[in-house]
């Protein structure tokens, strides 16, 4: 995207020449006779650079500087005198401007700090999109079918420019998924702007979406940047995009249909190009026959379909995951690294997890924090989790510190609640838990259960 420098100067010889000097060089150049006007095309245009001279009619450039800086202050602001002092310089640093130039302004002088400035502001956007490539936090982790097949869909739609759908209930990882997404697509290196449409309050969605101007309403005392237009030629990910109301999800579609959009409080139709990935925990079908989701909205978006399946349907990727969140949770806390007895892990297996990955994250967090030593054990759960299975017994010392006899609690306790599900009998249950009838029959003996055969008999 081409770069735009503001020269701010009441000299026409001095825009002109610098105007020339830039345009050259390969940018885009907006002019400004006067620290009002240039404040105004501040706010309109928001400018990479500006070069601002000290000495102007009117708002001078000091005053200029502390109008522009308050209206953006990220702004990259570069003073401009002929006669400037120390003591000048001094002050208009402390105002936040980049660097002092002294005129006659020399071409090499200014593509120097041009360059300058624009690499600066390059590495700190570079910084941010490098502390998101370097958290862990975004990895899909897992072996399972539902898993590689979702990974072989990213790695296949994640290239392209299509417009996405992520479904899933809470707590799947619908965000990594998009985060994934864009990471491996060619807008890597550009902005991933998420919403959280379910967190918006309705009467402020606008002015979250495409930004206000000032004055625009009560307590709008600046210029904001709408997440439209913070999300540039990157990719926008509207999270829970059924919660928002009819009224928003039209405004949406507009700007998806238009692909431009206008500030609340202004007039000017300012172009976005910007990848969309929307997501939601709710059936769409059925909220656009309740008359809660806009058809054409539902299809404008849904391109590419992904699903991501619950946790209860790939439970083998649970040791993996622990063992993931228990090494993050290690580097987080500062801790020595922590291990999980496999009978423990078999307890989590056993789970459905209603919450899915966030609730066995969580779970394992509590574990690492509330277990003293560096092996998480059976006997470390029931205190702590009673909701993990009701079938577990009240007192932790019931469980041995005995791999051998946790295991045989274990599993008396597992058969017990599995022949319960399917009223003793027996075959059912075997074939349920993927064990041969007769091996079953000789654990529930040895463990003096109750069982039946599929006619009934002992």
């Amino acid at each position: 995207m081409q770069k735009t420098i503001l020269i701010v100067d009441d000299e026409e010889t001095i825009r002109q020449s610098l105007g020339g000097i830039l345009v050259d060089e390969g940018y885009e150049v907006l002019m400004a006779e006067s620290g009002e006007r240039a404040v105004k095309i501040v706010e309109d245009e928001l400018p990479n650079l500006v070069f601002l001279d000290i000495w102007l009619p009117g708002m001078d450039g000091l005053d200029t500087l502390k109008a522009i800086k308050s209206e953006s202050p990220s702004a990259c602001v570069v003073m401009m005198s002929g006669h400037g002092t120390i003591e000048t310089a001094v002050k208009a640093t402390k105002l936040g401007a980049f660097d002092f130039i002294e005129k006659p302004l020399s071409l090499e002088k200014v593509v120097l700090v041009v360059n300058h400035a624009l690499d600066m502001l390059r590495l700190e956007e570079e910084n941010k999109l490098l502390r998101q490539k370097l958290s862990r936090e975004y990895e899909l982790t897992g072996n399972s079918p539902p898993i590689l097949e979702l990974k072989e869909m990213i790695s296949l739609v994640a290239p392209t420019n299509a417009w996405i759908l992520i479904m899933g209930e809470n707590g799947t990882g619908k965000e990594l998924v998009a985060r994934s997404i864009h990471r491996q697509s060619r807008r890597a290196g550009k902005p991933f702007i998420e919403v959280n449409c379910a967190a918006i309050p309705e009467d402020l969605i606008e002015s979250e979406l495409f930004g206000h101007e000032r004055g625009a309403f009560t307590g709008a005392t600046a210029k904001k940047r709408g997440k439209f237009d913070l999300a540039h030629e990157g990719t926008i990910f509207l999270d829970e995009v059924a919660d928002m109301s009819l009224k928003a999800q039209a405004k949406i579609l507009r700007i998806l249909q238009e692909k431009k959009f206008e500030r609340v409080g202004g007039t000017k139709l300012i172009p976005t190009d910007v990848r969309v990935l929307a997501a939601t925990n709710k059936d769409l079908e059925k909220e656009m026959e309740e008359g809660r989701f806009r058809q054409d909205l539902f299809y404008r978006l849904n391109v590419i379909p992904l699903r991501i399946a619950p946790l209860r349907d790939r439970k083998e990727d649970i040791p993996l995951l622990v063992d993931r969140f228990l090494k993050d949770f290690s580097v987080k806390e500062g801790e020595p690294a922590k291990t999980m007895a496999p009978e423990v892990v078999a307890l989590l297996t056993e789970h459905n997890w209603p919450g899915n990955v966030r609730e066995l994250k969580n779970i394992t967090e509590r574990l690492f924090i509330m277990t003293p030593t560096n092996v998480i054990v059976a006997g470390d759960i029931p205190a702590l989790f009673r909701e993990i299975d009701p079938c577990l017994p009240d007192k932790p010392e019931t469980f041995s510190d005995s791999y051998k006899e946790a295991k045989w609690k274990f599993e008396k306790r597992y058969i017990e609640k599995k022949l319960k599900e399917f009223d003793g009998n027996i075959s059912r249950t075997a074939e349920a838990i993927g064990l041969e009838r007769s091996n079953l029959h000789r654990k529930i003996k040895g463990y003096g259960l109750d069982g039946k055969s599929a006619d009934g008999d002992a």
